[in-house]
């Protein structure tokens, strides 16, 4: 059925808690900013509205519970490349040291060992997010590929099942380019986008098997996150009693907030840690197939930039 250990996933988070906390810290701050900056955009509208009728009022409390609920959405576009580069590409650091059997330093706080791996691998975070985003582009590639030849297949009701197969792999393909990653991380090349493209190539050699795994840890993740806001909707509008006016959608967008924070901060991780099991498992022994290569060249113009860099960052 899969080809990773739940329970050695589980062990391998714990060992690396001083992330995990990480990652609660910074996830759950963001909602309590989301919380904190729309609940002031709900007030400053609620004065306002003073000046004009109920319906004025209303209006002007959802304009500015919505004002600040944006304004903190924009923030945390801006803080993408941090969050990639200190946090994402940090915890897989510390994860494929774990993974490979080596020990961590006794004299270097995890967090900061990590950020040395990653700041050798990429010198910037802008290279990183650069790569992060080419890896992304070529995975969705691979995909429609799979797809295609899928497709072609003389079976019937293929159409509809296709449909709802394409969709499904769109989620299922998130999990995997932090996989990509880690990849890059584990080969220790001064070339992380010669890297990359050799991560992408393995892939696509053993696509079948990384998207089967991939889609029973997406039924997991997204079952777990559908329960949290579940549970979540009630202490939502609770909370939400307490801003001024009546916010109908405020309840389920916290609830749907708290769920992104618990899945972001704890139940990503794990799938992404079961995922670097399968890879790296699989991959063992393998070589990139200058026929993969060849084919993602064709298909990719992502992969083509790829392979451009690395020649331009091979030749500097």
């Amino acid at each position: 059925m899969w080809n990773f250990s739940i329970s050695r996933s589980l062990g391998l988070m714990a060992r690396t808690a001083p992330f995990i906390a990480l990652r609660i810290a910074i996830y759950f701050g963001i909602v309590i900013a989301y919380v904190l900056v729309t609940s002031t955009g709900a007030g400053i509208g609620w004065g306002i509205g003073g000046l004009g009728d109920e319906n004025f009022r209303a209006n002007s409390i959802f304009i500015g519970g919505l004002a600040g609920f944006c304004m903190t959405a924009g923030a945390l576009y801006l803080m993408r490349e941090y969050i990639l580069y200190a946090v994402k590409a940090g915890h897989i650091a510390v994860l494929v040291e774990l993974l490979d059997g080596r020990p961590l330093p006794d004299n270097q706080g995890q967090i900061q060992y990590a950020r040395g791996i990653v700041a050798n691998r990429f010198a910037e975070a802008s290279v990183l997010f650069a790569v992060d985003q080419l890896i992304k582009g070529v995975l969705t590639a691979i995909t429609g590929l799979v797809q295609g030849i899928a497709a072609i297949l003389p079976l019937p009701g293929l159409d509809q099942l296709m449909s709802l197969i394409r969709a499904f792999l769109r989620i299922a393909v998130g999990f995997i380019d932090e996989v990509m990653l880690a990849y890059i991380i584990r080969t220790r090349s001064p070339n992380p986008w010669q890297s990359a493209q050799s991560a992408l190539v393995l892939y696509g050699q053993n696509a079948g098997t990384m998207l089967r795994n991939a889609a029973f840890l997406t039924v997991i993740v997204y079952g777990l996150s559908i329960a949290v806001f579940l549970v979540m909707l009630a202490p939502a509008a609770a909370l939400l009693y307490w801003i001024p006016g009546s916010w109908t959608s405020g309840g389920f967008l916290l609830a749907l907030i708290f769920a992104w924070a618990v899945k972001a901060a704890l139940i990503e991780p794990f799938a992404i840690t079961c995922m670097m099991q399968v890879f790296f498992r699989t991959i063992e022994g393998q070589s990139p197939n200058p026929e993969w290569e060849a084919k993602l060249s064709q298909i990719s113009g992502k992969f083509r930039k790829l392979k451009e860099n690395a020649g331009l960052a091979a030749a500097a």
